[in-house]
């Protein structure tokens, strides 16, 4: 619902403006402001909102959030107009522009508060209608600092039409209109109401818990899968025992089974000597076991971020504050919050040595089985890896940020840790080789964490000592 031009009016009237101090510019989100001021002996927050379907101007009588990092627009207000005094607070016509006239010392500072429900904006000129600043910039209409917004200019020189009739609209609930109308917005079927509200809660976390939800329910199957590796190796031993029954070409083997007393028949690849097939089996039955204990453990994650979610969608589903569930919905407060969490949580559980530098992650496995498992559960595919070429070392990660590219000073930071924790430290240079993860190659049935790289680059590190230290200082410590 918007308002018409005698409801703003009728506002106005209601709260008196003229006379009032400003006193602070609170700004929630991009598009919500509240301007605290005291007049008469009382305070009062002013309320200015410029969201699409829900803007408006009336006193609020909810707590009014901050936002965690101040915004520019409230951060303008506060150095230009606080501590000024209100001399005018009229509407232009029916234009739904309202025009607030604020002197601080010989200053004067035209505020405009245009309500279109598509086109709403806050711009301040000085008195010869010189933008200073607009809560949102728009080039195309000059409401950008330099420009100029008179709109008092279309109530002159010409016949203006009679004013459109509307009326006041009857709302429930004691008390002035402007509590009124506080109460209605929070209630009722807005983009600001607590029901729109808590809708965009559902929607934004539904899909991040249906996916966590399919996902834990395809590890549930390959955790049964691999609970039956014990399968495997019997199949191993039986393969074993009955070696001499085996010819060459054999797709099966058909043969008693000691385990369970019966018979049993088990798949052979016929290209494949019986001792080989046997071997084949063990190697299931190991990385059966071993995939076991990681599902297991990405099951226990998985469901303790679902409860995670679960908790934090019932946290905004809580508040009865309107103003400040749309401020935890606009920044991602409760998500950033949460993700905070997260990222402590994950640099206290990630294997070998990490070092945050420039807001840069980069992480460094110091044996084989480190590197292992940082490749498995711990970095992704436009992730850079970096190795010494021609020793044994260190795998080094360079955690990828959505939609940069890595600077060379953080290449030169990864690449001296990667000689450094390398068998060629004490040549004190050498030459890697860096590739994203993607590129990476697992060698079957090789060495734990042995990979075979494509389409790398060659980078060739001289040691520094200085850069070593200032990583020192940047090291994640758990």
């Amino acid at each position: 619902m918007s308002l018409n031009w005698k409801e703003i009016n009728l506002i106005l009237s209601e709260l008196d403006l003229p006379g009032s101090q400003i006193q602070k510019a609170i700004q929630t989100t991009y598009d919500v402001i509240s301007l605290r001021i005291h007049g008469k002996g009382a305070s009062k927050s002013l309320l200015i909102a410029l969201s699409p379907g829900a803007c408006r101007i009336h006193e609020t009588f909810r707590g009014v959030p901050k936002n965690d990092k101040p915004l520019r627009f409230a951060e303008f207000l506060n150095s230009r107009i606080v501590n000024g005094r209100i001399e005018e607070a009229v509407q232009l016509g029916d234009n739904r522009i309202i025009r607030l006239l604020v002197r601080l010392g010989i200053r004067r500072y035209k505020l405009y508060i245009r309500l279109w429900s598509n086109a709403a904006n806050l711009v301040v000129t000085g008195e010869d209608g010189t933008v200073l600043d607009a809560m949102r910039r728009l080039p195309k209409r000059g409401e950008i600092s330099g420009g100029r917004y008179a709109p008092e200019t279309v109530f002159t020189g010409e016949k203006q039409a009679a004013p459109r009739e509307y009326q006041v609209r009857e709302l429930p609930g004691p008390g002035s209109f402007n509590e009124k109308i506080d109460a209605w917005y929070a209630e009722h079927g807005n983009p600001l109401s607590l029901d729109s509200l808590r809708d965009q809660a559902r929607k934004s976390f539904e899909g991040s818990i249906g996916r966590l939800q399919a996902s834990l329910e395809r590890l549930r199957v390959k955790e049964k899968e691999y609970a039956s590796a014990d399968r495997l190796k019997e199949y191993g031993d039986l393969i074993l025992a009955h070696l001499a029954s085996i010819k060459s070409g054999d797709s099966w083997l058909e043969a008693e089974n000691f385990y369970t007393r019966g018979t049993i028949r088990i798949a052979l690849d016929p290209k494949k000597p019986p001792a080989a097939q046997a071997e084949f089996y063990y190697g299931q039955y190991r990385k059966a076991k071993n995939g076991l204990e990681e599902i297991r453990a990405e099951i226990a994650s998985g469901e303790k971020e679902l409860a995670r979610l679960d908790a934090a969608l019932g946290f905004l589903l809580a508040e009865a504050n309107p103003l400040a569930l749309h401020k935890l919905l606009k920044t991602g407060g409760i998500k950033s919050q949460a993700g905070s969490a997260r990222t402590r949580e994950a640099d206290r559980k990630r294997p070998g040595l990490s070092f945050r530098r420039k807001d840069w992650l980069i992480i460094v496995g110091r044996d084989a089985a480190e590197n292992d498992a940082l490749l498995r559960g711990h970095v992704k595919g436009n992730d850079l890896w970096l190795h010494a070429r021609d020793y044994p070392g260190s795998y080094v990660f360079i955690k990828q940020r959505s939609g940069k590219t890595v600077p060379l000073e953080i290449l030169l930071d990864a690449g001296n840790l990667a000689v450094f924790y390398s068998k060629g430290r004490n040549n004190g240079e050498g030459d890697l080789f860096y590739t994203p993860v993607k590129f990476l190659r697992r060698v079957k049935d090789g060495p734990k964490g042995l990979v075979i790289p494509s389409q790398e680059k060659n980078l060739r590190i001289k040691v520094d000592e200085k850069r070593l230290k200032e990583l020192e200082t940047c090291r994640i410590e758990k």
